[in-house]
Formats: structure tokens, C-alpha cells, sequence
């Protein structure tokens, strides 16, 4: 007889809180109910502060996980992100994130969310004791060899995160989790385990505090590393936002002044000469090349706009 998989075992067995590292009690926070507003606020400074640390031991694995993202999509590959509760919620806004900040499609950055997008504002969380659930939202996606999928989840045991990575994975696609407790199922049915041990949270078992605070920096880091190591960021500057309204215009056209050294009306000009698009502005500007040159630079180099200037390729 086979033994059962981790999303199996997840589903069947009773709610083993004990032994989550988030879930025990934090001494820090004893007697919060009858602390001033100045000392809880204090408190939880003083625990926020441990996230980065939390954070930081696992930045070797988060920088794998930035180089699978960054050929995934360079491949035509999607990310898609997989969570729920505040992890999911977490994980939505990185994916919604990214198309005002990189011009990427909707399509290339995406989250599952259990109970669906209407869970982002108001709580769902009978669907997250799911595996079945996870598996069939993610199949509706249709994950290939082409696509990495990951998981958020603070406790790494949720079950329709473990069901639709553990399915996703069967399929060919790359896997990552995002977890905040050692030794979990998540991490079992995962190629990478990004591990943040944040530690006890100052209310108990409230994963919305500094899990999530942590799974937000790393997801963070995931999509702006895997942006930046695809070339839509040129020296650390947005060269690929999108301007669709007065402030990301104002921002693009600084961006160009800075970048190339010119005056505000030649930025403005440039940009409307670009079709309103700041890397072929840039292109132009900065190899001295018209515009149909610089477009054709940029589908040569993937989008990338250091190597369209510099006309060569470089393999991620």
C-alpha cells in the first residue's frame, strides 16, 4: 500500500497547531491586553524588526527562485502564485503589482486565491482545507514545464496550497514555497522551500503580522529581481513603467531626464516620438537610433533594455 502524499496526509489529519512555530506563544507580547498604546505599538516594533534577520537567512534560495522566475517568463513561462488567507492576499498584490510597474500582460504574473478573488475581502476559509480545491483551481490554469508555481503559506500545511503545487509540480512545472515554519508539507512537494522563521507573532497564531510582513518582502524581491534580471529595470531606475496616469507620465518622463541627461521638453518630445513607450525613448536616446531601429533592438533583446542599447544578447 502507497503512503498517502503530503496533501493527503494535510487533509486527514486534525489540525496539528502545537507544533507551529507561528502558532506558539510569544513571551514578548505576555500581558498585551493591559499594556498602553504606546507599549503595544512598541512591542510590535520591536518584533517587526526580527523580519528582515528571518529574511535574510534565506535570501540564497530566493535568489534561485528570482533566476527559475526570470527564465520562466523569458521562456514565455507564467508566474503563478498559489496561497490563502493572508498569504493569498499577500501573494494577490505582488501579481497585481507588476503590470503598473514592468508593462508585464496580466497573464505572466498571477495568484490563485482560495475561495476565488472574493476572498481578498471577505474571509473564505472552508476552501482552504481543500487539496481537491487547490488541484482544480490550478489545473483550470494549465501549468506547463514552461511556468513556476509557488505557494504561500505561514504554516506550510495549508491544504489547497499543498494540493495545487503538489499538482502543478506532477505536471512538469517548477515549484517554490514560501513558508514561515521548518519541516513542512509544502516544502515536501516543492523543488525550492523559501523558509522565513519569524518566530511566535504578538497575538498568537496571527499570520497577518510578521509572516506575512515577511512573505511580502520576499515576494517583493522575487518579482522586482526577476523584473530587473530580465531587463526591465535599467540601472535602478522603472524604465518600463506603464504611464497611464499623471503620476506614472510625470514619473516616466523624470526617469528619461535622468537616464539620458536631457531636458524636460526633449524627455517629453522623445517619449511622444516612442509611442508614448520609455524603453524604445531610452533605446533611441541612448544608442543614437531612430525608432523602428530601437524597436527592433528591444524584440532582438527579449525587452531587455541594457542589451538593446548595447545591440547583444546575454544569456540569463
Amino acid at each position: 500500500m502507497s503512503s498517502p502524499s503530503p496533501a493527503e496526509k494535510t487533509n486527514a489529519a486534525p489540525a496539528d497547531l502545537q507544533g507551529l512555530v507561528t502558532e506558539k506563544l510569544n513571551e514578548a507580547s505576555a500581558g498585551l491586553d493591559m499594556k498602553s498604546a504606546i507599549d503595544i505599538a512598541r512591542i510590535i516594533n520591536a518584533e517587526d524588526a526580527k523580519v528582515a534577520a528571518a529574511v535574510k537567512k534565506a535570501l540564497p534560495e530566493i535568489a534561485m527562485v528570482i533566476d527559475t522566475v526570470a527564465r520562466s517568463l523569458r521562456d514565455g513561462g507564467r508566474l503563478i502564485y498559489v496561497g490563502a488567507g493572508s498569504s493569498g492576499r499577500i501573494a494577490a498584490l505582488d501579481a497585481s503589482e507588476c503590470p503598473p510597474t514592468f508593462s508585464t500582460v496580466p497573464q505572466q504574473v498571477q495568484y490563485l486565491m482560495a475561495g476565488g478573488p472574493k476572498a481578498l475581502a471577505s474571509a473564505s476559509d472552508v476552501n482552504e482545507d481543500s487539496p481537491e480545491l487547490g488541484q482544480r483551481d490550478v489545473a483550470k490554469r494549465r501549468p506547463t514545464r514552461k511556468d513556476i508555481v509557488i505557494g504561500v503559506s505561514a504554516s506550510g500545511r495549508t491544504p489547497y496550497v499543498v494540493g495545487a503545487v503538489e499538482y502543478a509540480r506532477a505536471r512538469g512545472a517548477k515549484t517554490a514555497a514560501v513558508v514561515c515554519n521548518p519541516n513542512s508539507d509544502l516544502s515536501q512537494v516543492a523543488d525550492i522551500t523559501i523558509l522565513a522563521e519569524v518566530g511566535p507573532e504578538v497575538i498568537s497564531g496571527s499570520t497577518r503580522m510578521k509572516a506575512s510582513s515577511a512573505q511580502k518582502m520576499i515576494l517583493n524581491m522575487i518579482t522586482t529581481g526577476a523584473m530587473t534580471r530580465l531587463g526591465y529595470v535599467y540601472d535602478n531606475l522603472m524604465v518600463n513603467v506603464h504611464m497611464k496616469n499623471a503620476k506614472l507620465v510625470e514619473r516616466g518622463i523624470r526617469v528619461l531626464m535622468r537616464l539620458c541627461e536631457i531636458d524636460r521638453d526633449t524627455a517629453i518630445r522623445t517619449i511622444k516620438s516612442a509611442g508614448k513607450s520609455i524603453p524604445i525613448a531610452v533605446v533611441m536616446l541612448k544608442a543614437n537610433v531612430d525608432k523602428m531601429e530601437a524597436v527592433r533592438r528591444l524584440q532582438k533583446s527579449d525587452g531587455n533594455v541594457r542589451l538593446a542599447i548595447e545591440d547583444s544578447r546575454l544569456e540569463l
